[in-house]
């Protein structure tokens, strides 16, 4: 029993070290609540068609929209108030409330956009554009802890690891613009050793811990009907543009190998415990997108296929979800939103989604996951300022709100050490996200 407690410490130590330790859920800032103002505001339904930095996530294409390039920053807070009601079972357990205990993501934005054509002899435009976000405002870059849970965790929701994606677009023909991105994670490996006596006093340590990137491609297409079939003359396509999107799978993964020797108790090689776990996952998404575009006015509707279907078998190498017998299913969001300038500095943002929710299982062993359909409404605003009396050029303030509005589900918990793995109570979730991001924006 000692050797077993004293590698366990070990082992928690190498996963400390690996990772920082706050809840996260499968998800990241972008799929989850959108990047900056606009993309939050419209329940990123006008994302394939925002100028900003944030779409050399969404749709690198669309980088080439407006020529000027930005300096953003920003701050979001996501806030969750999701409950987990008992509504009954053979043992249920006591509660400290009935509220899950998810933290609070805190993100500090960066983002950049420029031209690079002034680097060639061509004056043909390619636009470079960089967006990362760092967790608990900069100061948590792989910010997840994987384990299981005998009240329920929630799948979606908390903090987030590092967000990076750096890509490019470029005018291919009249009104037909293409890009690629690439989104960078982390993958962590920590190796350690160790002898060690009975009372925990160690000697001879070695601790190893690596993170590499791992890239994922992005691509994007837009077509301005208008510029494409009638440049040269009025046409009822005048305003029309259709995006398409492509987003291949991510995840943030750790694995951990720890090895102790206890003198006269476990000769070398040692006990071998090892972890593998992963987080932070993104599907293959598609997106289509169609965009109306008017003087004042724009409105737009996307929809999106995630293909969460494949997670279930990235989990069978999981060291600490593989008994859970998990099982996903793919999913279409439907989004809508619209966009009115009051006048030329000052416009309104709204949109509009329905995310069913991906997971399919309502219960999995010892893990048990939470998870529910969602409403998502949101609101924004901006002001652009093109003669500010301190920067040389225009300067851009954005404000973004989102609510989360999640319909009840029933979920029953289980775990191997109680109630012989048997279902030990059955609970209802449900509740609200609130969501708000702002930031400040130099054109130049």
């Amino acid at each position: 029993m000692f050797t077993i407690h004293r590698s366990a410490r070990l082992l928690a130590g190498a996963i400390a070290l690996a990772s920082s330790s706050s809840f996260a859920g499968q998800g990241n800032i972008a799929t989850t609540y959108g990047i900056l103002p606009r993309d939050v505001a419209s329940a990123q339904a006008l994302s394939l068609f925002n100028p900003d930095v944030s779409a050399v996530y969404y749709n690198p294409a669309y980088l080439t929209a407006d020529p000027r390039g930005e300096l953003t920053g920003g701050l979001l807070y996501a806030d969750h108030s999701i409950s987990a009601d008992s509504q009954g079972g053979s043992a249920p357990l006591n509660r400290q409330g009935n509220v899950l205990p998810i933290d609070p993501s805190e993100q500090v934005l960066l983002g950049m956009k420029t031209n690079l054509s002034s680097l060639t002899k061509t004056e043909h435009p390619l636009y470079l554009g960089v967006m990362i976000g760092v967790e608990k405002y900069g100061r948590q870059m792989l910010a997840f802890q994987s384990g299981t849970s005998v009240q329920g965790q929630y799948f979606q929701y908390g903090r987030q690891p590092l967000f990076l994606t750096v890509g490019g677009g470029t005018k291919i023909w009249r009104g037909i613009d293409a890009g690629a991105s690439l989104r960078v994670t982390l993958h962590a490996d920590a190796t350690m050793t160790a002898q060690t006596d009975l009372a925990g006093n160690t000697q001879y340590e070695n601790l190893q811990v690596n993170a590499k990137p791992v890239m994922r491609p992005i691509a994007g297409v837009s077509i301005d009907w208008g510029q494409t079939l009638c440049p040269d003359s009025s046409c009822w396509l005048k305003g029309w543009e259709t995006a398409l999107a492509y987003k291949a799978f991510s995840n943030t993964q750790t694995r951990v190998t720890a090895n102790a020797v206890i003198p006269g108790t476990v000769p070398p090689p040692g006990l071998n415990l090892a972890i593998n776990t992963l987080d932070a996952y993104q599907p293959n998404i598609y997106s289509l997108g169609m965009q109306y575009k008017g003087e004042r006015f724009r409105a737009g509707a996307t929809a999106e296929y995630q293909q969460w279907s494949k997670l279930a078998g990235q989990f069978q190498g999981d060291t600490i979800r593989d008994q859970a017998r998990l099982s996903f299913r793919d999913v279409v969001i439907p989004r809508v939103g619209a966009e009115f300038k009051l006048n030329e500095s000052i416009a309104l943002t709204g949109g509009l989604a329905y995310e069913p929710s991906a997971l399919e299982s309502d219960r999995s062993l010892d893990v048990n996951y939470l998870d529910n359909d969602r409403y998502i409404i949101g609101l924004g605003a901006s002001a652009e300022f093109k003669d500010p009396w301190v920067f040389a050029f225009p300067v851009r303030f954005d404000l973004g709100y989102q609510m989360h509005l999640l319909k009840d589900r029933q979920f029953q918990l289980t775990s191997s050490q109680v109630n012989n793995g048997a279902p030990y109570e059955t609970i209802k979730t449900g509740g609200t996200v609130n969501v708000l991001v702002a930031s400040m924006t130099l054109k130049f």
